[in-house]
């Protein structure tokens, strides 16, 4: 070989050489990651940044724990006030069905007039009370009478069979309301 020829394939070695150092000591290509500027956190607006508002943040909780004792208290004093309104509509339902009678096999074209005119031998009447049918309006054939006493259910347990429009009637106690079924 020449003293060119070496010097050549010298030089060719070096570049090739020269070449691989830098295709394996290549930096990774930068992304895009890595060219934005690192940002400091921004400040958020619900988290106070001192310790002075810390002590703001414990008087406003303490002041929305009050407001919630204030509102359970109400809401205590409101069920115990439906309690006793439930209690008392139950004793009114049960005096109700202490003075009221059943009359079944009633004539479908019978007024509440003349089935109080029917039971007023047995005393004073408050309210007589013809079931209708929900859909069709008609009667379905029984009443409630209600008394003014409850010792004058007895009486109009009398009137049982007796003869109402051509009719037989059945009288009974009304026991509709019980107590805990209601």
């Amino acid at each position: 070989m020449t003293p060119e020829q070496v010097a050549t394939y010298l030089t060719n070695q070096a570049a090739f050489r020269a070449n691989q150092a830098i295709t394996i000591y290549e930096p990774p290509t930068p992304t895009m990651a890595d060219n934005e500027p690192i940002r400091e956190e921004e400040p958020r607006p619900d988290i106070p940044d001192d310790d002075n508002n810390d002590e703001e943040e414990i008087t406003a909780m303490k002041k929305r724990v009050q407001e919630m004792e204030a509102e359970a208290a109400k809401l205590r004093e409101m069920q115990a006030s439906l309690d006793s309104q439930t209690e008392t509509l139950r004793e009114n339902k049960e005096d109700i069905d202490a003075r009221s009678v059943f009359v079944g096999n009633v004539d479908y074209g019978a007024s509440p007039e003349e089935i109080q005119a029917h039971f007023q031998s047995c005393g004073s009447i408050n309210r007589v009370t013809i079931l209708l049918d929900k859909f069709t309006g008609h009667p379905k054939g029984y009443a409630y009478v209600e008394f003014t006493e409850p010792s004058l259910v007895g009486q109009a347990l009398v009137l049982n069979e007796s003869v109402f429009r051509g009719r037989n009637i059945k009288a009974s106690r009304h026991h509709l309301h019980f107590t805990g079924l209601a």
